[in-house]
């Protein structure tokens, strides 16, 4: 009988590789002052490319979070079920100080720190790091209620993993979610119907109403906006009441998402709930925007490690597999797309470790860094995002159709990839919020061109490319003209941005071919692009799975 089933030239699988083994990564973490954190990101890397940890991920995301609204016996318990290695990755995440950690470290370059972390232990699973996220931008929102911040800030960066619902001053650490938007209004909070009225005490308060999205219901306290005597406001809503009894929080339904299956995403109802107000009364939205800027640094991190994972993949897939007499990483053409491939996700990298280091240092009291970081974040968080897909598909598309299939992992990236476009704010409300920093914070324009400026000389077309942008934003127009071209503006933004940091400090390669490509406009639409004499060879090396040792 002959052989039907023997296998050749199917690759191997990519596991057991060091996730932190990425130069641009590597370079960035020592550049913006975490250099300290080396050995640290370089234990979690290769944590995150082992087996145990993308089994875990597999399957958290695999056997989604399970609602149970009511006991065996009729009782009411609004609670969540995780797969047992959801807690796994939790566990990890927060004993590395990926949740609120770097508010308790005095240590410059401690945000960076955590943003490497994050860039790699969230290419084991994208999804728990919602919560992560959560936990680390509630904290300066919690600074504007500081009797509150006393209390809870030090259970919200300690190195514990405490799940179970209890009173939160008991525990030994907590995790935070947020419940922002509502059904009648989504990124118009200011059209929020959930009231708070007073309840005896100084600041507390009973809220009442339905919550669309509540990310993580599972989480020990909520940031919440309300309607309040004087105006919408924010709260901090515990699960368990200091009495030990559950808070009026209804569990309505999960999300059944898209992608982000691991994480639980909740319609929720506060039924006379109590929250202490956080901020004053009518300021809800300037106290939890504090909240939303740390969650978007998070957005672009999120993107920029899952284009490092998609690029991981096609490489090493390209390296094993052949076709029409060799391997494909030496075909022409699949080395224009696997290095178009790098240069976005390099790019992507740069500028949101940049971010993080501009966020530490705002920390820090450094205004001029706050004010990059002001609008360098929404600019970023913008383009970033809205790049992830489109790099998802394309490598996906590297792996033909075997790619397709579940198996390979790559669907799980391309359905993880919508999700930080649409997280805190899609690109329009980005986009938007980009010229509303511009017209309310014109020293915030001063910090971004004193950034890229530092670029000057370095390539032509970067010069070139700064010097139409100061011109575009000197011909704004008015408002509703400039909103209309909004996205435009961003984008070349962000590009700007990209590629002085990349003259600046990226392998000259990835720099030549991002100016080329993205600036000067020597390129199509899609991935593969690329102009002739591009060193694809270089950038190709520089972004496999073992490119530290290559390089």
């Amino acid at each position: 009988m002959p052989t039907t089933h023997e296998v050749t030239n199917q690759v191997p699988p990519l596991t057991g590789y060091d996730v932190s083994a990425d130069p641009a990564l590597l370079e960035a973490l020592r550049r913006e002052g975490a250099g300290w954190a080396e050995a640290e990101v370089r234990d979690l890397g290769r944590r995150a490319g082992g087996e145990e940890a993308q089994e875990w991920g597999r399957l958290a995301e695999r056997h989604s979070p399970v609602l149970h609204t009511h006991d065996r016996y009729g009782h009411r318990i609004d609670e969540v079920e995780f797969h047992p290695h959801w807690h796994d990755l939790m566990d990890v995440a927060v004993r590395n100080g990926l949740h609120g950690a770097p508010w308790g470290d005095d240590r410059p370059g401690a945000h960076v720190a955590r943003a490497a972390k994050v860039f790699v232990w969230g290419q084991a699973d994208a999804g728990h790091l919602c919560p992560v996220s959560m936990t680390y931008a509630a904290v300066p929102a919690l600074r504007a209620q500081p009797d509150l911040a006393e209390v809870y800030e030090p259970l919200l960066t300690s190195s514990a993993y405490d799940f179970g619902l209890r009173v939160p001053t008991e525990k030994r650490g907590l995790i935070a979610g947020m419940s922002m938007t509502e059904k009648q209004g989504g990124s118009d909070v200011r059209a929020n119907t959930t009231r708070a009225v007073p309840a005896g005490e100084p600041g507390l308060y009973a809220l009442t109403g339905h919550k669309w999205f509540t990310s993580a219901p599972m989480s020990d306290v909520f940031l919440t906006l309300a309607q309040a005597p004087g105006g919408l406001s924010c709260f901090l809503v515990p699960q368990v009441l200091p009495d030990g009894t559950r808070n009026a929080i209804r569990l309505q339904r999960l999300k059944d998402k898209l992608g982000n299956r691991s994480n639980a995403s909740s319609e929720i109802e506060y039924e006379g709930a109590l929250g202490r107000l956080v901020g004053e009364e009518g300021r809800g939205v300037a106290t939890i925007i504090r909240m939303v800027n740390m969650t978007r640094l998070d957005c672009a991190i999120s993107s920029a490690s899952g284009m490092r994972l998609g690029l991981v993949q096609a490489v090493h897939h390209a390296t094993h597999r052949e076709a029409f007499g060799a391997r494909l990483v030496d075909q022409p053409l699949m080395r224009n797309v696997l290095a178009d491939l790098a240069v976005e996700a390099e790019a992507a990298t740069v500028a949101a470790l940049r971010l993080a280091g501009a966020v530490d240092r705002a920390a820090r009291g450094d205004a001029e860094e706050e004010q990059l970081r002001r609008l360098g974040l929404a600019v970023t968080k913008y383009w970033v995002c809205k790049r992830a897909p489109a790099h998802a598909a394309e490598a996906l598309e590297c792996l033909g159709g075997n790619g397709y299939v579940e198996d390979s992992g790559l669907p799980r990236l391309y359905r993880e990839s919508p999700l930080p476009s649409i997280w805190e704010g899609s690109g329009n409300v980005a986009a938007l919020d980009v010229l509303r920093a511009m017209a309310r914070q014109p020293q915030a324009v001063e910090a971004y061109f004193a950034e890229v400026d530092r670029g000057a000389g370095a390539d032509r077309r970067l010069d070139a490319a700064v010097a139409g942008l100061r011109k575009d934003l000197a011909g704004l127009g008015d408002e509703a003209s400039a909103a209309y071209g909004a996205r435009r503006l961003v984008e070349r933004l962000a590009l700007v941005l990209q590629g002085s940091l990349l003259v600046r400090h990226g392998h000259p390669a990835v720099a030549d071919a991002f100016c080329a490509s993205r600036l000067d406009g020597d390129r199509g639409l899609a991935f593969g692009t690329l102009p002739p004499g591009v060193d694809t060879a270089a950038i190709i090396t520089r972004s496999g799975p073992d490119a530290v040792h290559a390089g």
